[in-house]
């Protein structure tokens, strides 16, 4: 079995070369099985040993000191939190295009906690928010809210909003001229007004920029196998954001589109439905993500076939399903970088781990799609350096499940234990409401 470097100097120099800083809390996290998120086997009876918010040694079979708390999941295995690199905190019902209009921020920010807290019992101590359902920026607030610690709740990143063409996936396509309502998405045309929303999201504490490059499957009247915005247009937003120092991510369906968001620069593909070889090939030379989010489409294909406002996105769903597995298939074998997206819009919160059966579907191991949604998210999101995988020094965020994930991924939808920074998760789980 490979040990990474942390765990052979803990098992040479024991617990008697850890010692605490003082007044540090201390905690033994003892687990039947470890997966590390690096890729190596499982080890057996290891156990995590936490210093404040940091992991500080991962031991095998020595006593645990007297005086620290232990927490045995002996019985469990223990791994990184996951990370969704693809989340819509905000979205709650399936007629998405004007669930924005319904309510004020501020409740959809309440419900938006709500979402991500649920989502972290769940076991995903990581979001990147890929643009939301609100005219302001709720998701954000939620993410200040969690970091400022009014709440619990998972590390969030994201984008305030998904820049949209006039009539493109982000605009509203179904109404008379003569209404003038708010699209769910930024629209903006032209180069200038690439720039200056780009600006206006940062401004508002984005740290991602999003853009609709293609049209998409859930909104109406437009076409996911259309580019969208011109290839200057793409250039300005992506120059804007990294001159700012944010990147971008590109929803992008269609070949030709992703091929000219990677030439602007882009940081990942969200989606990448119709990826062609030469598409495959410009994401490795440009050391870009491709981000697939294929759950969601099983989902309302399966058990969402008869929502009205999703008919387009189950007819167009069963088209090009095998379409869809047969390209981002090709792109796991050709091993560009895959980040794990759930595409999360309000199913329930559970059935966000079945992302990972369906990246084994096309091609990766079980270990390669825990991967994904662990250390390859917190390379893809910057956080490499203190996520993502289990080993001295990262923060501890763990999480514990029954079995063995590796035998059955199903195991990651029955999440038993969550460790945020070094802290047990409570239940956060709403109590039900009197009469129901």
């Amino acid at each position: 079995m490979r040990l990474h470097s942390g765990l052979i100097l803990a098992l040479a120099f024991g617990l008697t070369a850890l010692p605490a800083a003082e007044g540090v809390r201390r905690t033994a996290v003892r687990c039947g099985r470890l997966i590390d998120g690096n890729g190596a086997e499982p080890a057996r009876d290891a156990t995590v040993i936490v210093e404040g918010e940091r992991i500080a040694a991962i031991v095998r079979g020595a006593e645990t000191p007297s005086g620290m708390e232990v927490i045995d999941l002996r019985d469990s295995t223990c791994l990184p939190g996951l990370i969704d690199a693809h989340s819509h905190l905000l979205i709650a019902t399936d007629d998405y295009q004007v669930d924005h209009l319904r309510h004020s921020s501020g409740y959809k920010a309440l419900r938006g906690l709500a979402v991500a807290q649920g989502l972290l019992q769940a076991g995903w101590t990581g979001l990147r928010v890929a643009g939301d359902a609100d005219v302001f920026f709720a998701h954000l607030d939620v993410r200040a809210a969690i970091d400022e610690g009014m709440f619990v709740g998972p590390r969030i990143t994201g984008a305030g909003h998904y820049l949209s063409i006039t009539g493109g996936g982000g605009d509203i396509n179904f109404l008379g001229p003569e209404h003038h309502v708010v699209a769910d998405g930024l629209v903006v045309d032209g180069v200038e007004e690439c720039r200056k929303a780009v600006r206006n999201e940062v401004k508002h504490g984005s740290t991602w920029i999003k853009v609709l490059v293609t049209g998409a499957f859930m909104s109406a009247g437009d076409n996911p196998k259309r580019v969208q915005f011109s290839p200057e247009e793409l250039r300005a937003i992506v120059s804007e954001a990294d001159r700012l120092g944010v990147p971008v991510m590109a929803h992008a369906h269609a070949a030709e589109g992703i091929k000219e968001a990677l030439r602007a620069g882009v940081r990942s593909i969200e989606h990448g439905t119709f990826i062609d070889d030469e598409g495959i090939a410009l994401l490795k030379e440009h050391d870009a993500f491709l981000v697939p989010t294929l759950y969601v489409g099983e989902y309302y294909m399966n058990e969402g076939a008869a929502s009205e406002a999703q008919r387009k996105f189950v007819e167009l769903g069963r088209r090009y399903r095998e379409e869809y597995l047969r390209c981002i298939g090709a792109a796991v074998k050709a091993r560009v970088k895959i980040g794990l997206g759930t595409d999360y819009v309000g199913f329930p919160i559970p059935y966000a781990a079945r992302e990972l059966g369906m990246l084994v579907q096309v091609g990766m191991t079980p270990m390669q799609a825990i991967q994904a949604a662990t250390r390859s998210n917190a390379e893809l999101l910057g956080w490499s350096d203190r996520v993502g995988t289990l080993e001295p020094g990262k923060l501890a965020d763990l999480i514990a499940v029954p079995g063995d994930p590796l035998v059955d991924l199903s195991a990651l939808e029955r999440v038993s234990f969550v460790m945020l920074g070094g802290r047990r998760v409570p239940d956060l789980r709403h109590r039900e409401r009197p009469g129901g």
